[in-house]
C-alpha cells in the first residue's frame, strides 16, 4: 500500500500497529491543524476478528487527531440495498467514534460497495467514480474541504516576540512624554510616536514561524506520559516481541484514559467558572456540543474596497429609505428645558479615578494602538500623569480628538454555511484604539451616572443596562402576560427587529435628545464632537481600504454606543 501526494504537501508516517489479514498506512497532514489518513487494505479472507482490532486501532486515531480519514478496501459489502451484518457493525462502531461514511454507491465491477471513505473533523463530498483498467476495483475521487498549508518558502509572520516586551523594559524607554502643547490633537500625537517608538527600540518586528496552540487541556502530566508511549513503541518497533507489545498497548490504554480524564477536569473547570455569566457559559457550551467546521480559503472572498463600498452604501440607502418626517423636524425645532437638573461639564480625573478605569478596561488591541494594551495597563505608573492630561484636556475643552475617530472594520462572516463571495454575508465588526476607549468610558461613567441620578432613561429599557439583560426582560413580559391573562383580558405583543440600529442614528437628533435630557454645555460639546467627523477603513487579507466619512450612526465597539443608543429609544416608551 502507498498514498501518492504532491510535492508540496509535507506528510510524515505514523506508525500503526500489526492486524492480523489486514494491511494499514498511517500518514499526517502538517498542516495548521493537522490532518492524519489511515489507509486500510483488508483480505477477503481475513480472520474474523480483524475488524475489532482495526476498530480498536481507529479507536486510538480518532483520541490523537481530531481530523480524521480512514479509507481504503474494507472488504464488507455496505451495499445500499443489502448491507452485510459486519458492514452494519463497521459502520455504527465507526459513528460512535465520530467518523461519518462518504456514501460513495457501487465501488466494484460486480456491483458491491467495498472500499469506504469514513471522516471526522472533515467535509468530504464525492465527486466521481471512475473504473480503471488495472484493477477490478473503481478509483474514487472525492473533496477535503481544509485548510491549506503553508507551502515551503511561505513568508514569515513578522511580529513582536512577547517575550522582549517587560514592562520595565518598556517603561525606561519611553521618552519626552510630558505634552509640549495645550492641543489635545498634539497630545494625542506625541502620545502615539513615544509610545510606538520605545515599542520599536525594546521590540522590534522580526520574522517569526506561526506556532500551534497546544491544548488547553493538555498538562505535563501528559506530555511526560506522551515522551513515555513514544519509548515504549520505539521499543517494541525494535524487538516486535509479545512483551513489549502488551506493555505498549496497556500504557496506550493508560495515556488515552489519562487524556479523557483532563479533558473532563479542564472543561468541568471551565463550566463551573462561568457558571454566573450566561452569557460565557452559553459560549463554552457552544464550543464544546458544534460540530467544527473546515476553515475555507478567502482568497475569493470580496476585497477591502469592495466591503468598505458594500457597508457604505448599505447605510446610505437605509437613510434615504427613511427620510426626515414631520414629527421629526417638529421634534428638532422644540426648544430645550429650562428647569430640571443639568450635565454642564465632566469632572476631571485624579490618579484613583484612572486607575479604577484601566483596570475595568479589556485588554484590546487594534492596529491603530501604538503598543499592546495590556503593555499601558502594566506601566499604568509611569504612564499617569501624560495620560491624565490627554484625557483632561478632553474632558476641559469639550473636544475628543480627532486622531481617535477612526475604526478599522473587520468583516465577520454571520454564519459558516453562507456564501462567501457575497459581502451581504459578513458583517462589520469595528476596532477602534484603547486610548479613545479610556476616554469614552471616562464620559460614560459620569453620564451614566447623571441619567441614573435623573431618571433619565426608561425603566423598561433592558438593553445595554447594568443589572438588566434578557433574564430580566423575559421574567417581566412572563409576568405582565400571565397577570393579563388572570384578569380575563387579551394580550397582544409587538417584536421589532432594527436593521443597523447603531448605524442609522441621527446625529442631530440624538444631540437634540442629549440636550432635552438635561445634557449642556461643554459635556453636550464633547458628545457632539465624539459623534461628528468619525471615518473607517475596512481591513481585509492585509489590505487596508480608504477612509470612509460616517455621516450618521453611533461608533459599533464603542463604550458610549450603546449608552447613547438607549437616549436615541427613549421616545418609543412614549408610544408604549
Amino acid at each position: 500500500m502507498a498514498m501518492l501526494s504532491r510535492e508540496s504537501f509535507s506528510l510524515r508516517a505514523v506508525p500503526v500497529v500489526d492486524i492480523s489479514g489486514t494491511e494499514c498506512v498511517g500518514l499526517v497532514w502538517d498542516s495548521p491543524e493537522s490532518m492524519a489518513f489511515l489507509l486500510v487494505y483488508r483480505a477477503p479472507r481475513a480472520p474474523a476478528d480483524s475488524l475489532s482490532q482495526l476498530l480498536e486501532t481507529v479507536s486510538e486515531w480518532s483520541l490523537r487527531f481530531p481530523r480524521l480519514v480512514v479509507l481504503g478496501d474494507f472488504n464488507v459489502h455496505a451495499d445500499t440495498d443489502s448491507c452485510s451484518a459486519a458492514a452494519m457493525d463497521l459502520v455504527s462502531t465507526m459513528e460512535t467514534l465520530g467518523l461519518l461514511l462518504c456514501s460513495t454507491g457501487p465501488t466494484h465491477q460486480a456491483g458491491h460497495t467495498l472500499d469506504l471513505i469514513f471522516s471526522a473533523g472533515i467535509q468530504v463530498t464525492q465527486a466521481s467514480i471512475l473504473e480503471v483498467p488495472w484493477s477490478d476495483h473503481c478509483a474514487l475521487r472525492v473533496r477535503l474541504e481544509h485548510a491549506y498549508p503553508p507551502g515551503k518558502g511561505a513568508e514569515p509572520i513578522w511580529a513582536r516576540p512577547r517575550r522582549l516586551m517587560e514592562p520595565s523594559r518598556f517603561q525606561n524607554a519611553l521618552k519626552d512624554l510630558e505634552p509640549v502643547s495645550n492641543s489635545i490633537d498634539v497630545q494625542v500625537d506625541t502620545w502615539n510616536i513615544r509610545l510606538s517608538n520605545a515599542l520599536d527600540e525594546i521590540a522590534p518586528r522580526r520574522p517569526l514561524q506561526p506556532r500551534r496552540n497546544r491544548s488547553p487541556w493538555f498538562t505535563e502530566e501528559l506530555r511526560s506520559m506522551k515522551r513515555e508511549k513514544r519509548r515504549l513503541e520505539g521499543v517494541w518497533r525494535e524487538l516486535h516481541d509479545r512483551a513489549s507489545r502488551s506493555a505498549y498497548r496497556a500504557f496506550m490504554e493508560s495515556y488515552e484514559h489519562a487524556t479523557i480524564e483532563a479533558k473532563r477536569v479542564y472543561y468541568a473547570s471551565l463550566i463551573e467558572s462561568a457558571s454566573s455569566c450566561p452569557a460565557k457559559l452559553f459560549k463554552i457550551i457552544r464550543s464544546l456540543t458544534t460540530v467544527p467546521t473546515n476553515p475555507k480559503s478567502d482568497d475569493q472572498a470580496p476585497s477591502a474596497e469592495a466591503f468598505q463600498s458594500y457597508f457604505a452604501d448599505k447605510i446610505s440607502l437605509l437613510r434615504r429609505d427613511l427620510p426626515a418626517t414631520t414629527d421629526t423636524m417638529r421634534e428638532l425645532e422644540t426648544p430645550w428645558p429650562l428647569a430640571g437638573p443639568t450635565l454642564d461639564q465632566f469632572i476631571p480625573l485624579d490618579a484613583e479615578a484612572l486607575g479604577r478605569l484601566i483596570a475595568a478596561a479589556r485588554p484590546t488591541t487594534c492596529s491603530l494602538d501604538p503598543c499592546p494594551s495590556w503593555l499601558v495597563k502594566s506601566c499604568l505608573e509611569g504612564l499617569c500623569d501624560p495620560l491624565l492630561k490627554i484625557i483632561n484636556s478632553s474632558l476641559e475643552q469639550g473636544v475628543f480628538p480627532e486622531g481617535l475617530k477612526e475604526a478599522v472594520v473587520s468583516p465577520l462572516l454571520k454564519k459558516p454555511d453562507l456564501d462567501r463571495l457575497v459581502p451581504s454575508s459578513y458583517r462589520p465588526v469595528s476596532n477602534l484604539s484603547f486610548l479613545g476607549k479610556v476616554i469614552e468610558r471616562a464620559v460614560a461613567v459620569q453620564l451614566q451616572q447623571f441619567l441614573d441620578d435623573t431618571a433619565g432613561l426608561d425603566p423598561f429599557q433592558s438593553g445595554f443596562r447594568a443589572g438588566h439583560g434578557t433574564e430580566t426582560v423575559l421574567v417581566s413580559i412572563t409576568d405582565h402576560l400571565r397577570c393579563q391573562l388572570d384578569r380575563g383580558g387579551s394580550v397582544l405583543l409587538v417584536l421589532l427587529d432594527l436593521t443597523a440600529a447603531f448605524d442609522t442614528v441621527d446625529h442631530n437628533l440624538l444631540t437634540h435628545r442629549l440636550a432635552v435630557a438635561g445634557v449642556r454645555g461643554t459635556a453636550l460639546n464633547w458628545l457632539a464632537s465624539f459623534l461628528h467627523n468619525r471615518g473607517q477603513r475596512v481591513e481585509r487579507g492585509g489590505l487596508v481600504s480608504e477612509r470612509s466619512p460616517l455621516h450618521c450612526g453611533v461608533p459599533q465597539g464603542a463604550i458610549l454606543s450603546p449608552l447613547l443608543f438607549n437616549i436615541y429609544m427613549q421616545p418609543l416608551a412614549q408610544l408604549v
